[in-house]
Parts: structure tokens; sequence; C-alpha cells
């Protein structure tokens, strides 16, 4: 499966690297999760590539990008847009995971596209403390450096498909917690503001919400049933029974299946 990368600079001054796979068909752009990157999407790509040219970058504090901050809804929206103003013939499905479907269903309301899939999208922060929470997660991890880092996300993702072990090993080897903090503090999340519930109403594209099971989902059950009675006839939610956040990892064959069909691609 061959790439194409290229590193593009976005009107603040800070900059990033998009990669691309395939060439037929309409234009994807992919965005990842927190502590994931561009290569997130390899395999995702590698499905894809004979009917969709599919594109993903690195967002903010992640993978080969150059800055920390900021990581207001409103910067991460723009750098989409930036992103997609750079995809000759437009974008035309954006497909994001975690922090990237939050991203993607905010940008989908200002692009001019088909549709929005988001994969386990955070719509709200269910965390006491953003920080706490995000410490806990990785702070032993990114207490690490260079060839140990790398020996420990191995250690934590052998049961991974090689090309999600090689993006996590990606996503991983550099980042610190800043970006991470950043997102939480520059949202407002321990004072309830990081919450898009609001933003789905009604929602006027053709979104696909693809939910984890509820104890691993990064959406609360009653945020879903608040999707599900205020997002309107636009807004499809797929349960993937017993499955964690990552579904686009560890359900792949059965995420494609449910993403083909919704974009169309014939089984």
């Amino acid at each position: 499966m061959n790439s194409h990368e290229r590193r593009i600079t976005f009107d603040d001054g800070a900059s990033t690297v998009v990669e691309n796979w395939g060439s037929a068909g309409p234009n994807v752009l992919c965005l990842h999760g927190i502590t994931g990157s561009r290569k997130s999407w390899m395999r995702t790509a590698g499905a894809m590539e004979l009917a969709y040219a599919v594109h993903a970058y690195d967002q903010r504090g992640h993978g080969d990008s150059n800055v920390d901050g900021p990581m207001t809804f409103e910067r991460i929206v723009r750098d989409c847009a930036e992103v997609a103003d750079t995809i000759p013939g437009g974008i035309d499905t954006l497909i994001g995971h975690s922090w990237g479907g939050l991203t993607a269903i905010l940008a989908g309301l200002q692009l001019p596209v088909s549709r929005v899939v988001a994969i386990d999208p955070l719509i709200r922060s269910r965390r006491k403390s953003w920080e706490a929470y995000w410490r806990e997660e990785f702070g032993a991890l990114f207490a690490l450096q260079g060839a140990a880092r790398e020996r420990a996300i191995i250690e934590e993702n052998r049961e991974l498909h090689e090309l999600d072990l090689a993006a996590r090993i990606h996503g991983l080897q550099a980042i610190s917690l800043l970006p991470i903090l950043r997102i939480g503090s520059d949202n407002r999340a321990d004072d309830g503001k990081l919450d898009i519930r609001e933003s789905l109403v009604n929602y006027p594209k053709p979104l696909l919400i693809m939910l984890a099971e509820p104890a691993e989902s990064a959406i609360a059950p009653a945020d879903v049933e608040f999707v599900r009675e205020h997002g309107g006839r636009n807004v499809t939610l797929r349960l993937f029974e017993g499955e964690g956040h990552s579904l686009h990892r560890t359900a792949f064959d059965e995420y494609m299946r449910v993403l083909n069909a919704f974009v169309g691609v014939p089984a």
C-alpha cells in the first residue's frame, strides 16, 4: 500500500504532515483521536483505496505536527478546513475517532462534505478531572523515552494488527501530556464546557455514529439518548456490542462493513 506525505503550514504558522493513500473515487479525510496520528488510518485506507482516495493528517500536538496548541474547538476545526482546502476536488466524507470524531462532527457543519462518520466520538467529557484521568492513563508511559517507551508500547499492544501496532508506536513515541491536557484546559473540560451536544441537534447531513459497548464508550448512556432524541432524521446510531472504544482497530471487519454500507461502497 503506497502513500504520499507532504508537510503543510496553517495560517498561524504551525505545521503538520498530511498523508494520502489511493487515487480512485471521492476524497475521504480522516481525523485521529487523542494519542493517535495519521497512521491510525492505514488499515482503513487499505480497505478503501480502490473506491476512495483516503487522506489523514496529524492533529496538533500529535504525530509529526510541530506545536502543542492552541487546542480549542475553533482552532482544530480551522485546521481541518485548511487541510481540506489543500486537497483537489474537495472532501466527500469526514471520518473521525474519539476527539477526531468531535472534530469531524463540528467540521461537518462548516465544510461542504456529503457525510460524516464519528467512531465513538468525544461529545462531552465524562471525567471529573481531565488532567487526573490522563496523568493516570499515560503518565508512566510518557516518563519513558526512546527505546524504553517503544518497548512499553509494543508490550501493551501486542494483540493489535501489525499496521495498528505501527500506528500506535507512531502516535505514542514522541507525544507528551501537554497537548492532551490543553485539549481539556482550552475547552474548559472541568467546567463542563467540553460539550458539543447542541451541535448534534437536527444535524443537517448524514451522520453515522458508531458506539462502543456503554462501559467502554467515550459517550455516556444519557448522551446517547440525547442524540437519539434530538439528532434528527440524518443521524444513525450503530452499537458495536461487546467492543471497546477503538472500533476501527479491534472490530475492524464489522467496522468496515458498516462504513462501506454508509458511504456506498458495494459489498
